[in-house]
């Protein structure tokens, strides 16, 4: 059986440890790749934070995979051997539950989550199953493609709920929010980005994307937002990005945890306007992407680390201490 080096979280709240774990053949629709790198996405804090229920523990952290094919399991015949591919965070859905069969699989009752109840990326190898891989864009390196595969695609369906907004806030303005503020922007759209009070680096960061105007999240926008996506995990955004929409104006949560959503007045709410959530991600929605990127390039903003560096990685994501995102360079 092939072992491999892993950073391991084995115990939530505790640091990740470097361990050499077994990787077994891949099973029957699965393949083995040797990873490249890794995205560093802000789930994994919350999956260390205790804020996801119940990962598999002992477990490698890491949703957003790139590599080469290394072994094939029975039945795989969508890649080769060789192939460079992406494995994203929903990892595997049942097929058969009500959602599954309305093609609604990012809300399968049955799911895998790569990097949360299945190993994941923060290693040198890793398994998946076949039919949730993706074909990556030839036009970009292994550390600037990895973090499409989970900020990239939550951004890109939370851009999606946005309908055809034409002006468009963005609230946390880290990896996923200037991934989908450069789509926006191609598509036409003003696009305003919201940071933490201070953060002139990320407004500096913003600007020079193309936002139109960059601020604290507290403040007003020039005018009234046709709709707003909230990438950071704070629940208090949700009636602040309401005052700033106007009537029959959408705020979409975008991450998968966030802190409790304080009361507001009804009138924040009224008109029209409508509060919802982005689950995951389908292999449409992938595919939708990729083949837009292909139009409509994108470029990333990435600071790599090796893999045995993965705590200081994360604990720059926790300090707001990145603009883009982090990756780990699994090769080095």
């Amino acid at each position: 059986m092939l072992e491999t080096d892993a950073m391991v979280l084995e115990a939530a709240r505790t640091a990740l440890v470097a361990r050499r774990i077994a990787i077994p053949a891949p099973g029957r629709g699965q393949l083995r790749l040797a990873v490249s790198a890794c995205g560093v996405c802000r789930t994994d804090l919350h999956v260390i934070d205790g804020d996801l229920p119940q990962p598999k523990l002992p477990l490698v952290l890491g949703h957003e995979i790139v590599g080469r094919v290394e072994a094939l399991g029975e039945g795989v015949e969508r890649f080769a051997v060789g192939d460079r591919i992406g494995v994203p965070w929903l990892g595997h859905a049942c097929g058969g539950c009500p959602y599954c069969r309305r093609a609604q699989e990012n809300l399968c009752d049955e799911p895998l989550f790569t990097g949360y109840t299945r190993d994941g990326g923060y290693a040198r190898h890793a398994l998946a199953d076949a039919a949730f891989c993706f074909a990556l864009p030839r036009s970009m390196d292994d550390i600037h493609v990895a973090p499409l595969l989970c900020a990239g695609l939550i951004g890109y369906r939370a851009l999606r709920m946005a309908q055809d907004a034409q002006t468009l806030g963005l609230y946390g303005f880290g990896a996923a929010a200037h991934l989908v503020a450069q789509v926006a922007l191609a598509q036409g759209r003003s696009v305003y980005a919201f940071t933490r009070t201070g953060d002139d680096a990320s407004q500096h960061f913003a600007r020079g994307i193309g936002c139109a105007w960059a601020g604290d999240s507290s403040s007003p926008p020039p005018s009234p937002l046709d709709a707003a996506l909230i990438f950071a995990p704070v629940g208090a955004l949700v009636p602040t990005a309401l005052r700033a929409t106007r009537k029959g104006g959408i705020v979409v949560c975008a991450g998968i945890h966030m802190s409790d959503i304080p009361s507001f007045p009804y009138a924040a709410l009224w008109g029209e306007r409508v509060v919802r959530s982005v689950a995951n991600l389908t292999r449409a929605d992938g595919d939708e992407f990729f083949a837009l990127l292909e139009r409509s390039p994108v470029r990333t903003s990435v600071s790599a680390f090796p893999l045995q560096e993965a705590n200081r990685a994360l604990a720059a994501l926790r300090g707001g201490d990145l603009n883009g995102a982090a990756v780990l360079d699994c090769r080095a």
